[in-house]
């Protein structure tokens, strides 16, 4: 099967609340190369916003704002394909499927499941007021034109080479200089959201969700992280969680918040205290 040639998109930018078949080429296009990982429904809503926010940075686009359009879509037709008759079989058919993985397309007609964790966390949670950041600025952007590993299959508990990385970056950016153990709590505490009730259930919905993370509030998410951060991820998402199930965690050195210091408190490690 091959690409149809595309005549992408119609002129109108895509915007997060939009629907129709702009955003099911949107959303395939992104799910092809593994910034997508969400259902392909025609619906712009949060987790592809941040998808496309990611595709921009990746490559390197001077406006990183999840609008959709005439540049963004030129770099998407660029470095993605798009099977519109495979796609469009698959979802009147019902299955569930993803493009990235290095598969060929008559084996993605259902999507891989991630394993399971438990989580025993408290239920009774507020606004997500989960972390404290450091202060510094800005430092650094991911490296631009460089497309995303499509290695999926080969990530542990079903995650893509993009969930990987942005964990990565999320680990950095909360906790470099802390404790190795340290770090590996917080990839756990965003795993732990992923099946929690009051939580979005993909990695970029966790991470990027408003308010959550200081460090991608103030920017320096976008750091390059190194080696130590992708080895406490992984140890996270092979089954190390060091938070004891903790869902929040906060600085008491920096945090002003009434609601975070209300929250019952599991354990501290490091600068950290891991909340249920």
């Amino acid at each position: 099967m091959t690409a149809q040639k595309s005549e992408a998109f119609t002129n109108q930018v895509i915007q997060r609340g939009a629907t129709g078949e702009d955003v099911v080429e949107l959303q395939a296009r992104l799910q092809y190369n593994g910034f997508y990982n969400g259902k392909i429904d025609g619906v712009y809503g949060w987790g592809t916003y941040w998808a496309v926010r990611n595709f921009q940075s990746q490559f390197g686009m001077k406006k990183v704002d999840g609008l959709v359009g005439e540049k963004t879509k030129k770099k998407l037709v660029q470095k993605t394909k798009y099977y519109k008759t495979f796609v469009h079989e698959q979802l009147q058919k019902g299955n569930e499927f993803t493009h990235y993985g290095g598969k060929p397309l008559d084996q993605q007609t259902k999507a891989p499941k991630r394993s399971a964790r438990k989580n025993t966390a408290g239920k009774n949670e507020q606004p997500k007021s989960g972390s404290t950041g450091k202060s510094s600025s800005q430092s650094g952007k991911q490296q631009a034109n460089q497309s995303p590993k499509q290695t999926a299959t080969n990530m542990p508990g079903g995650f893509s080479s993009n969930d990987i990385q942005l964990l990565s970056q999320a680990v950095y950016s909360e906790a470099r200089g802390e404790p190795y153990e340290g770090q590996v709590a917080i990839a756990a505490v965003i795993l732990n959201r992923l099946n929690h009730p009051t939580f979005p259930n993909t990695i970029a919905g966790v991470i990027f969700e408003p308010l959550a993370f200081t460090a991608v509030a103030d920017g320096q998410f976008y750091m390059t992280p190194n080696e130590t951060a992708k080895k406490a991820v992984f140890d996270a998402i092979n089954g190390w969680d060091p938070s004891e199930s903790a869902v929040y965690y906060f600085n008491p050195d920096t945090a002003t918040s009434e609601w975070i210091w209300g929250r019952p408190q599991i354990k501290r490690i490091g600068k950290h205290v891991f909340c249920e």
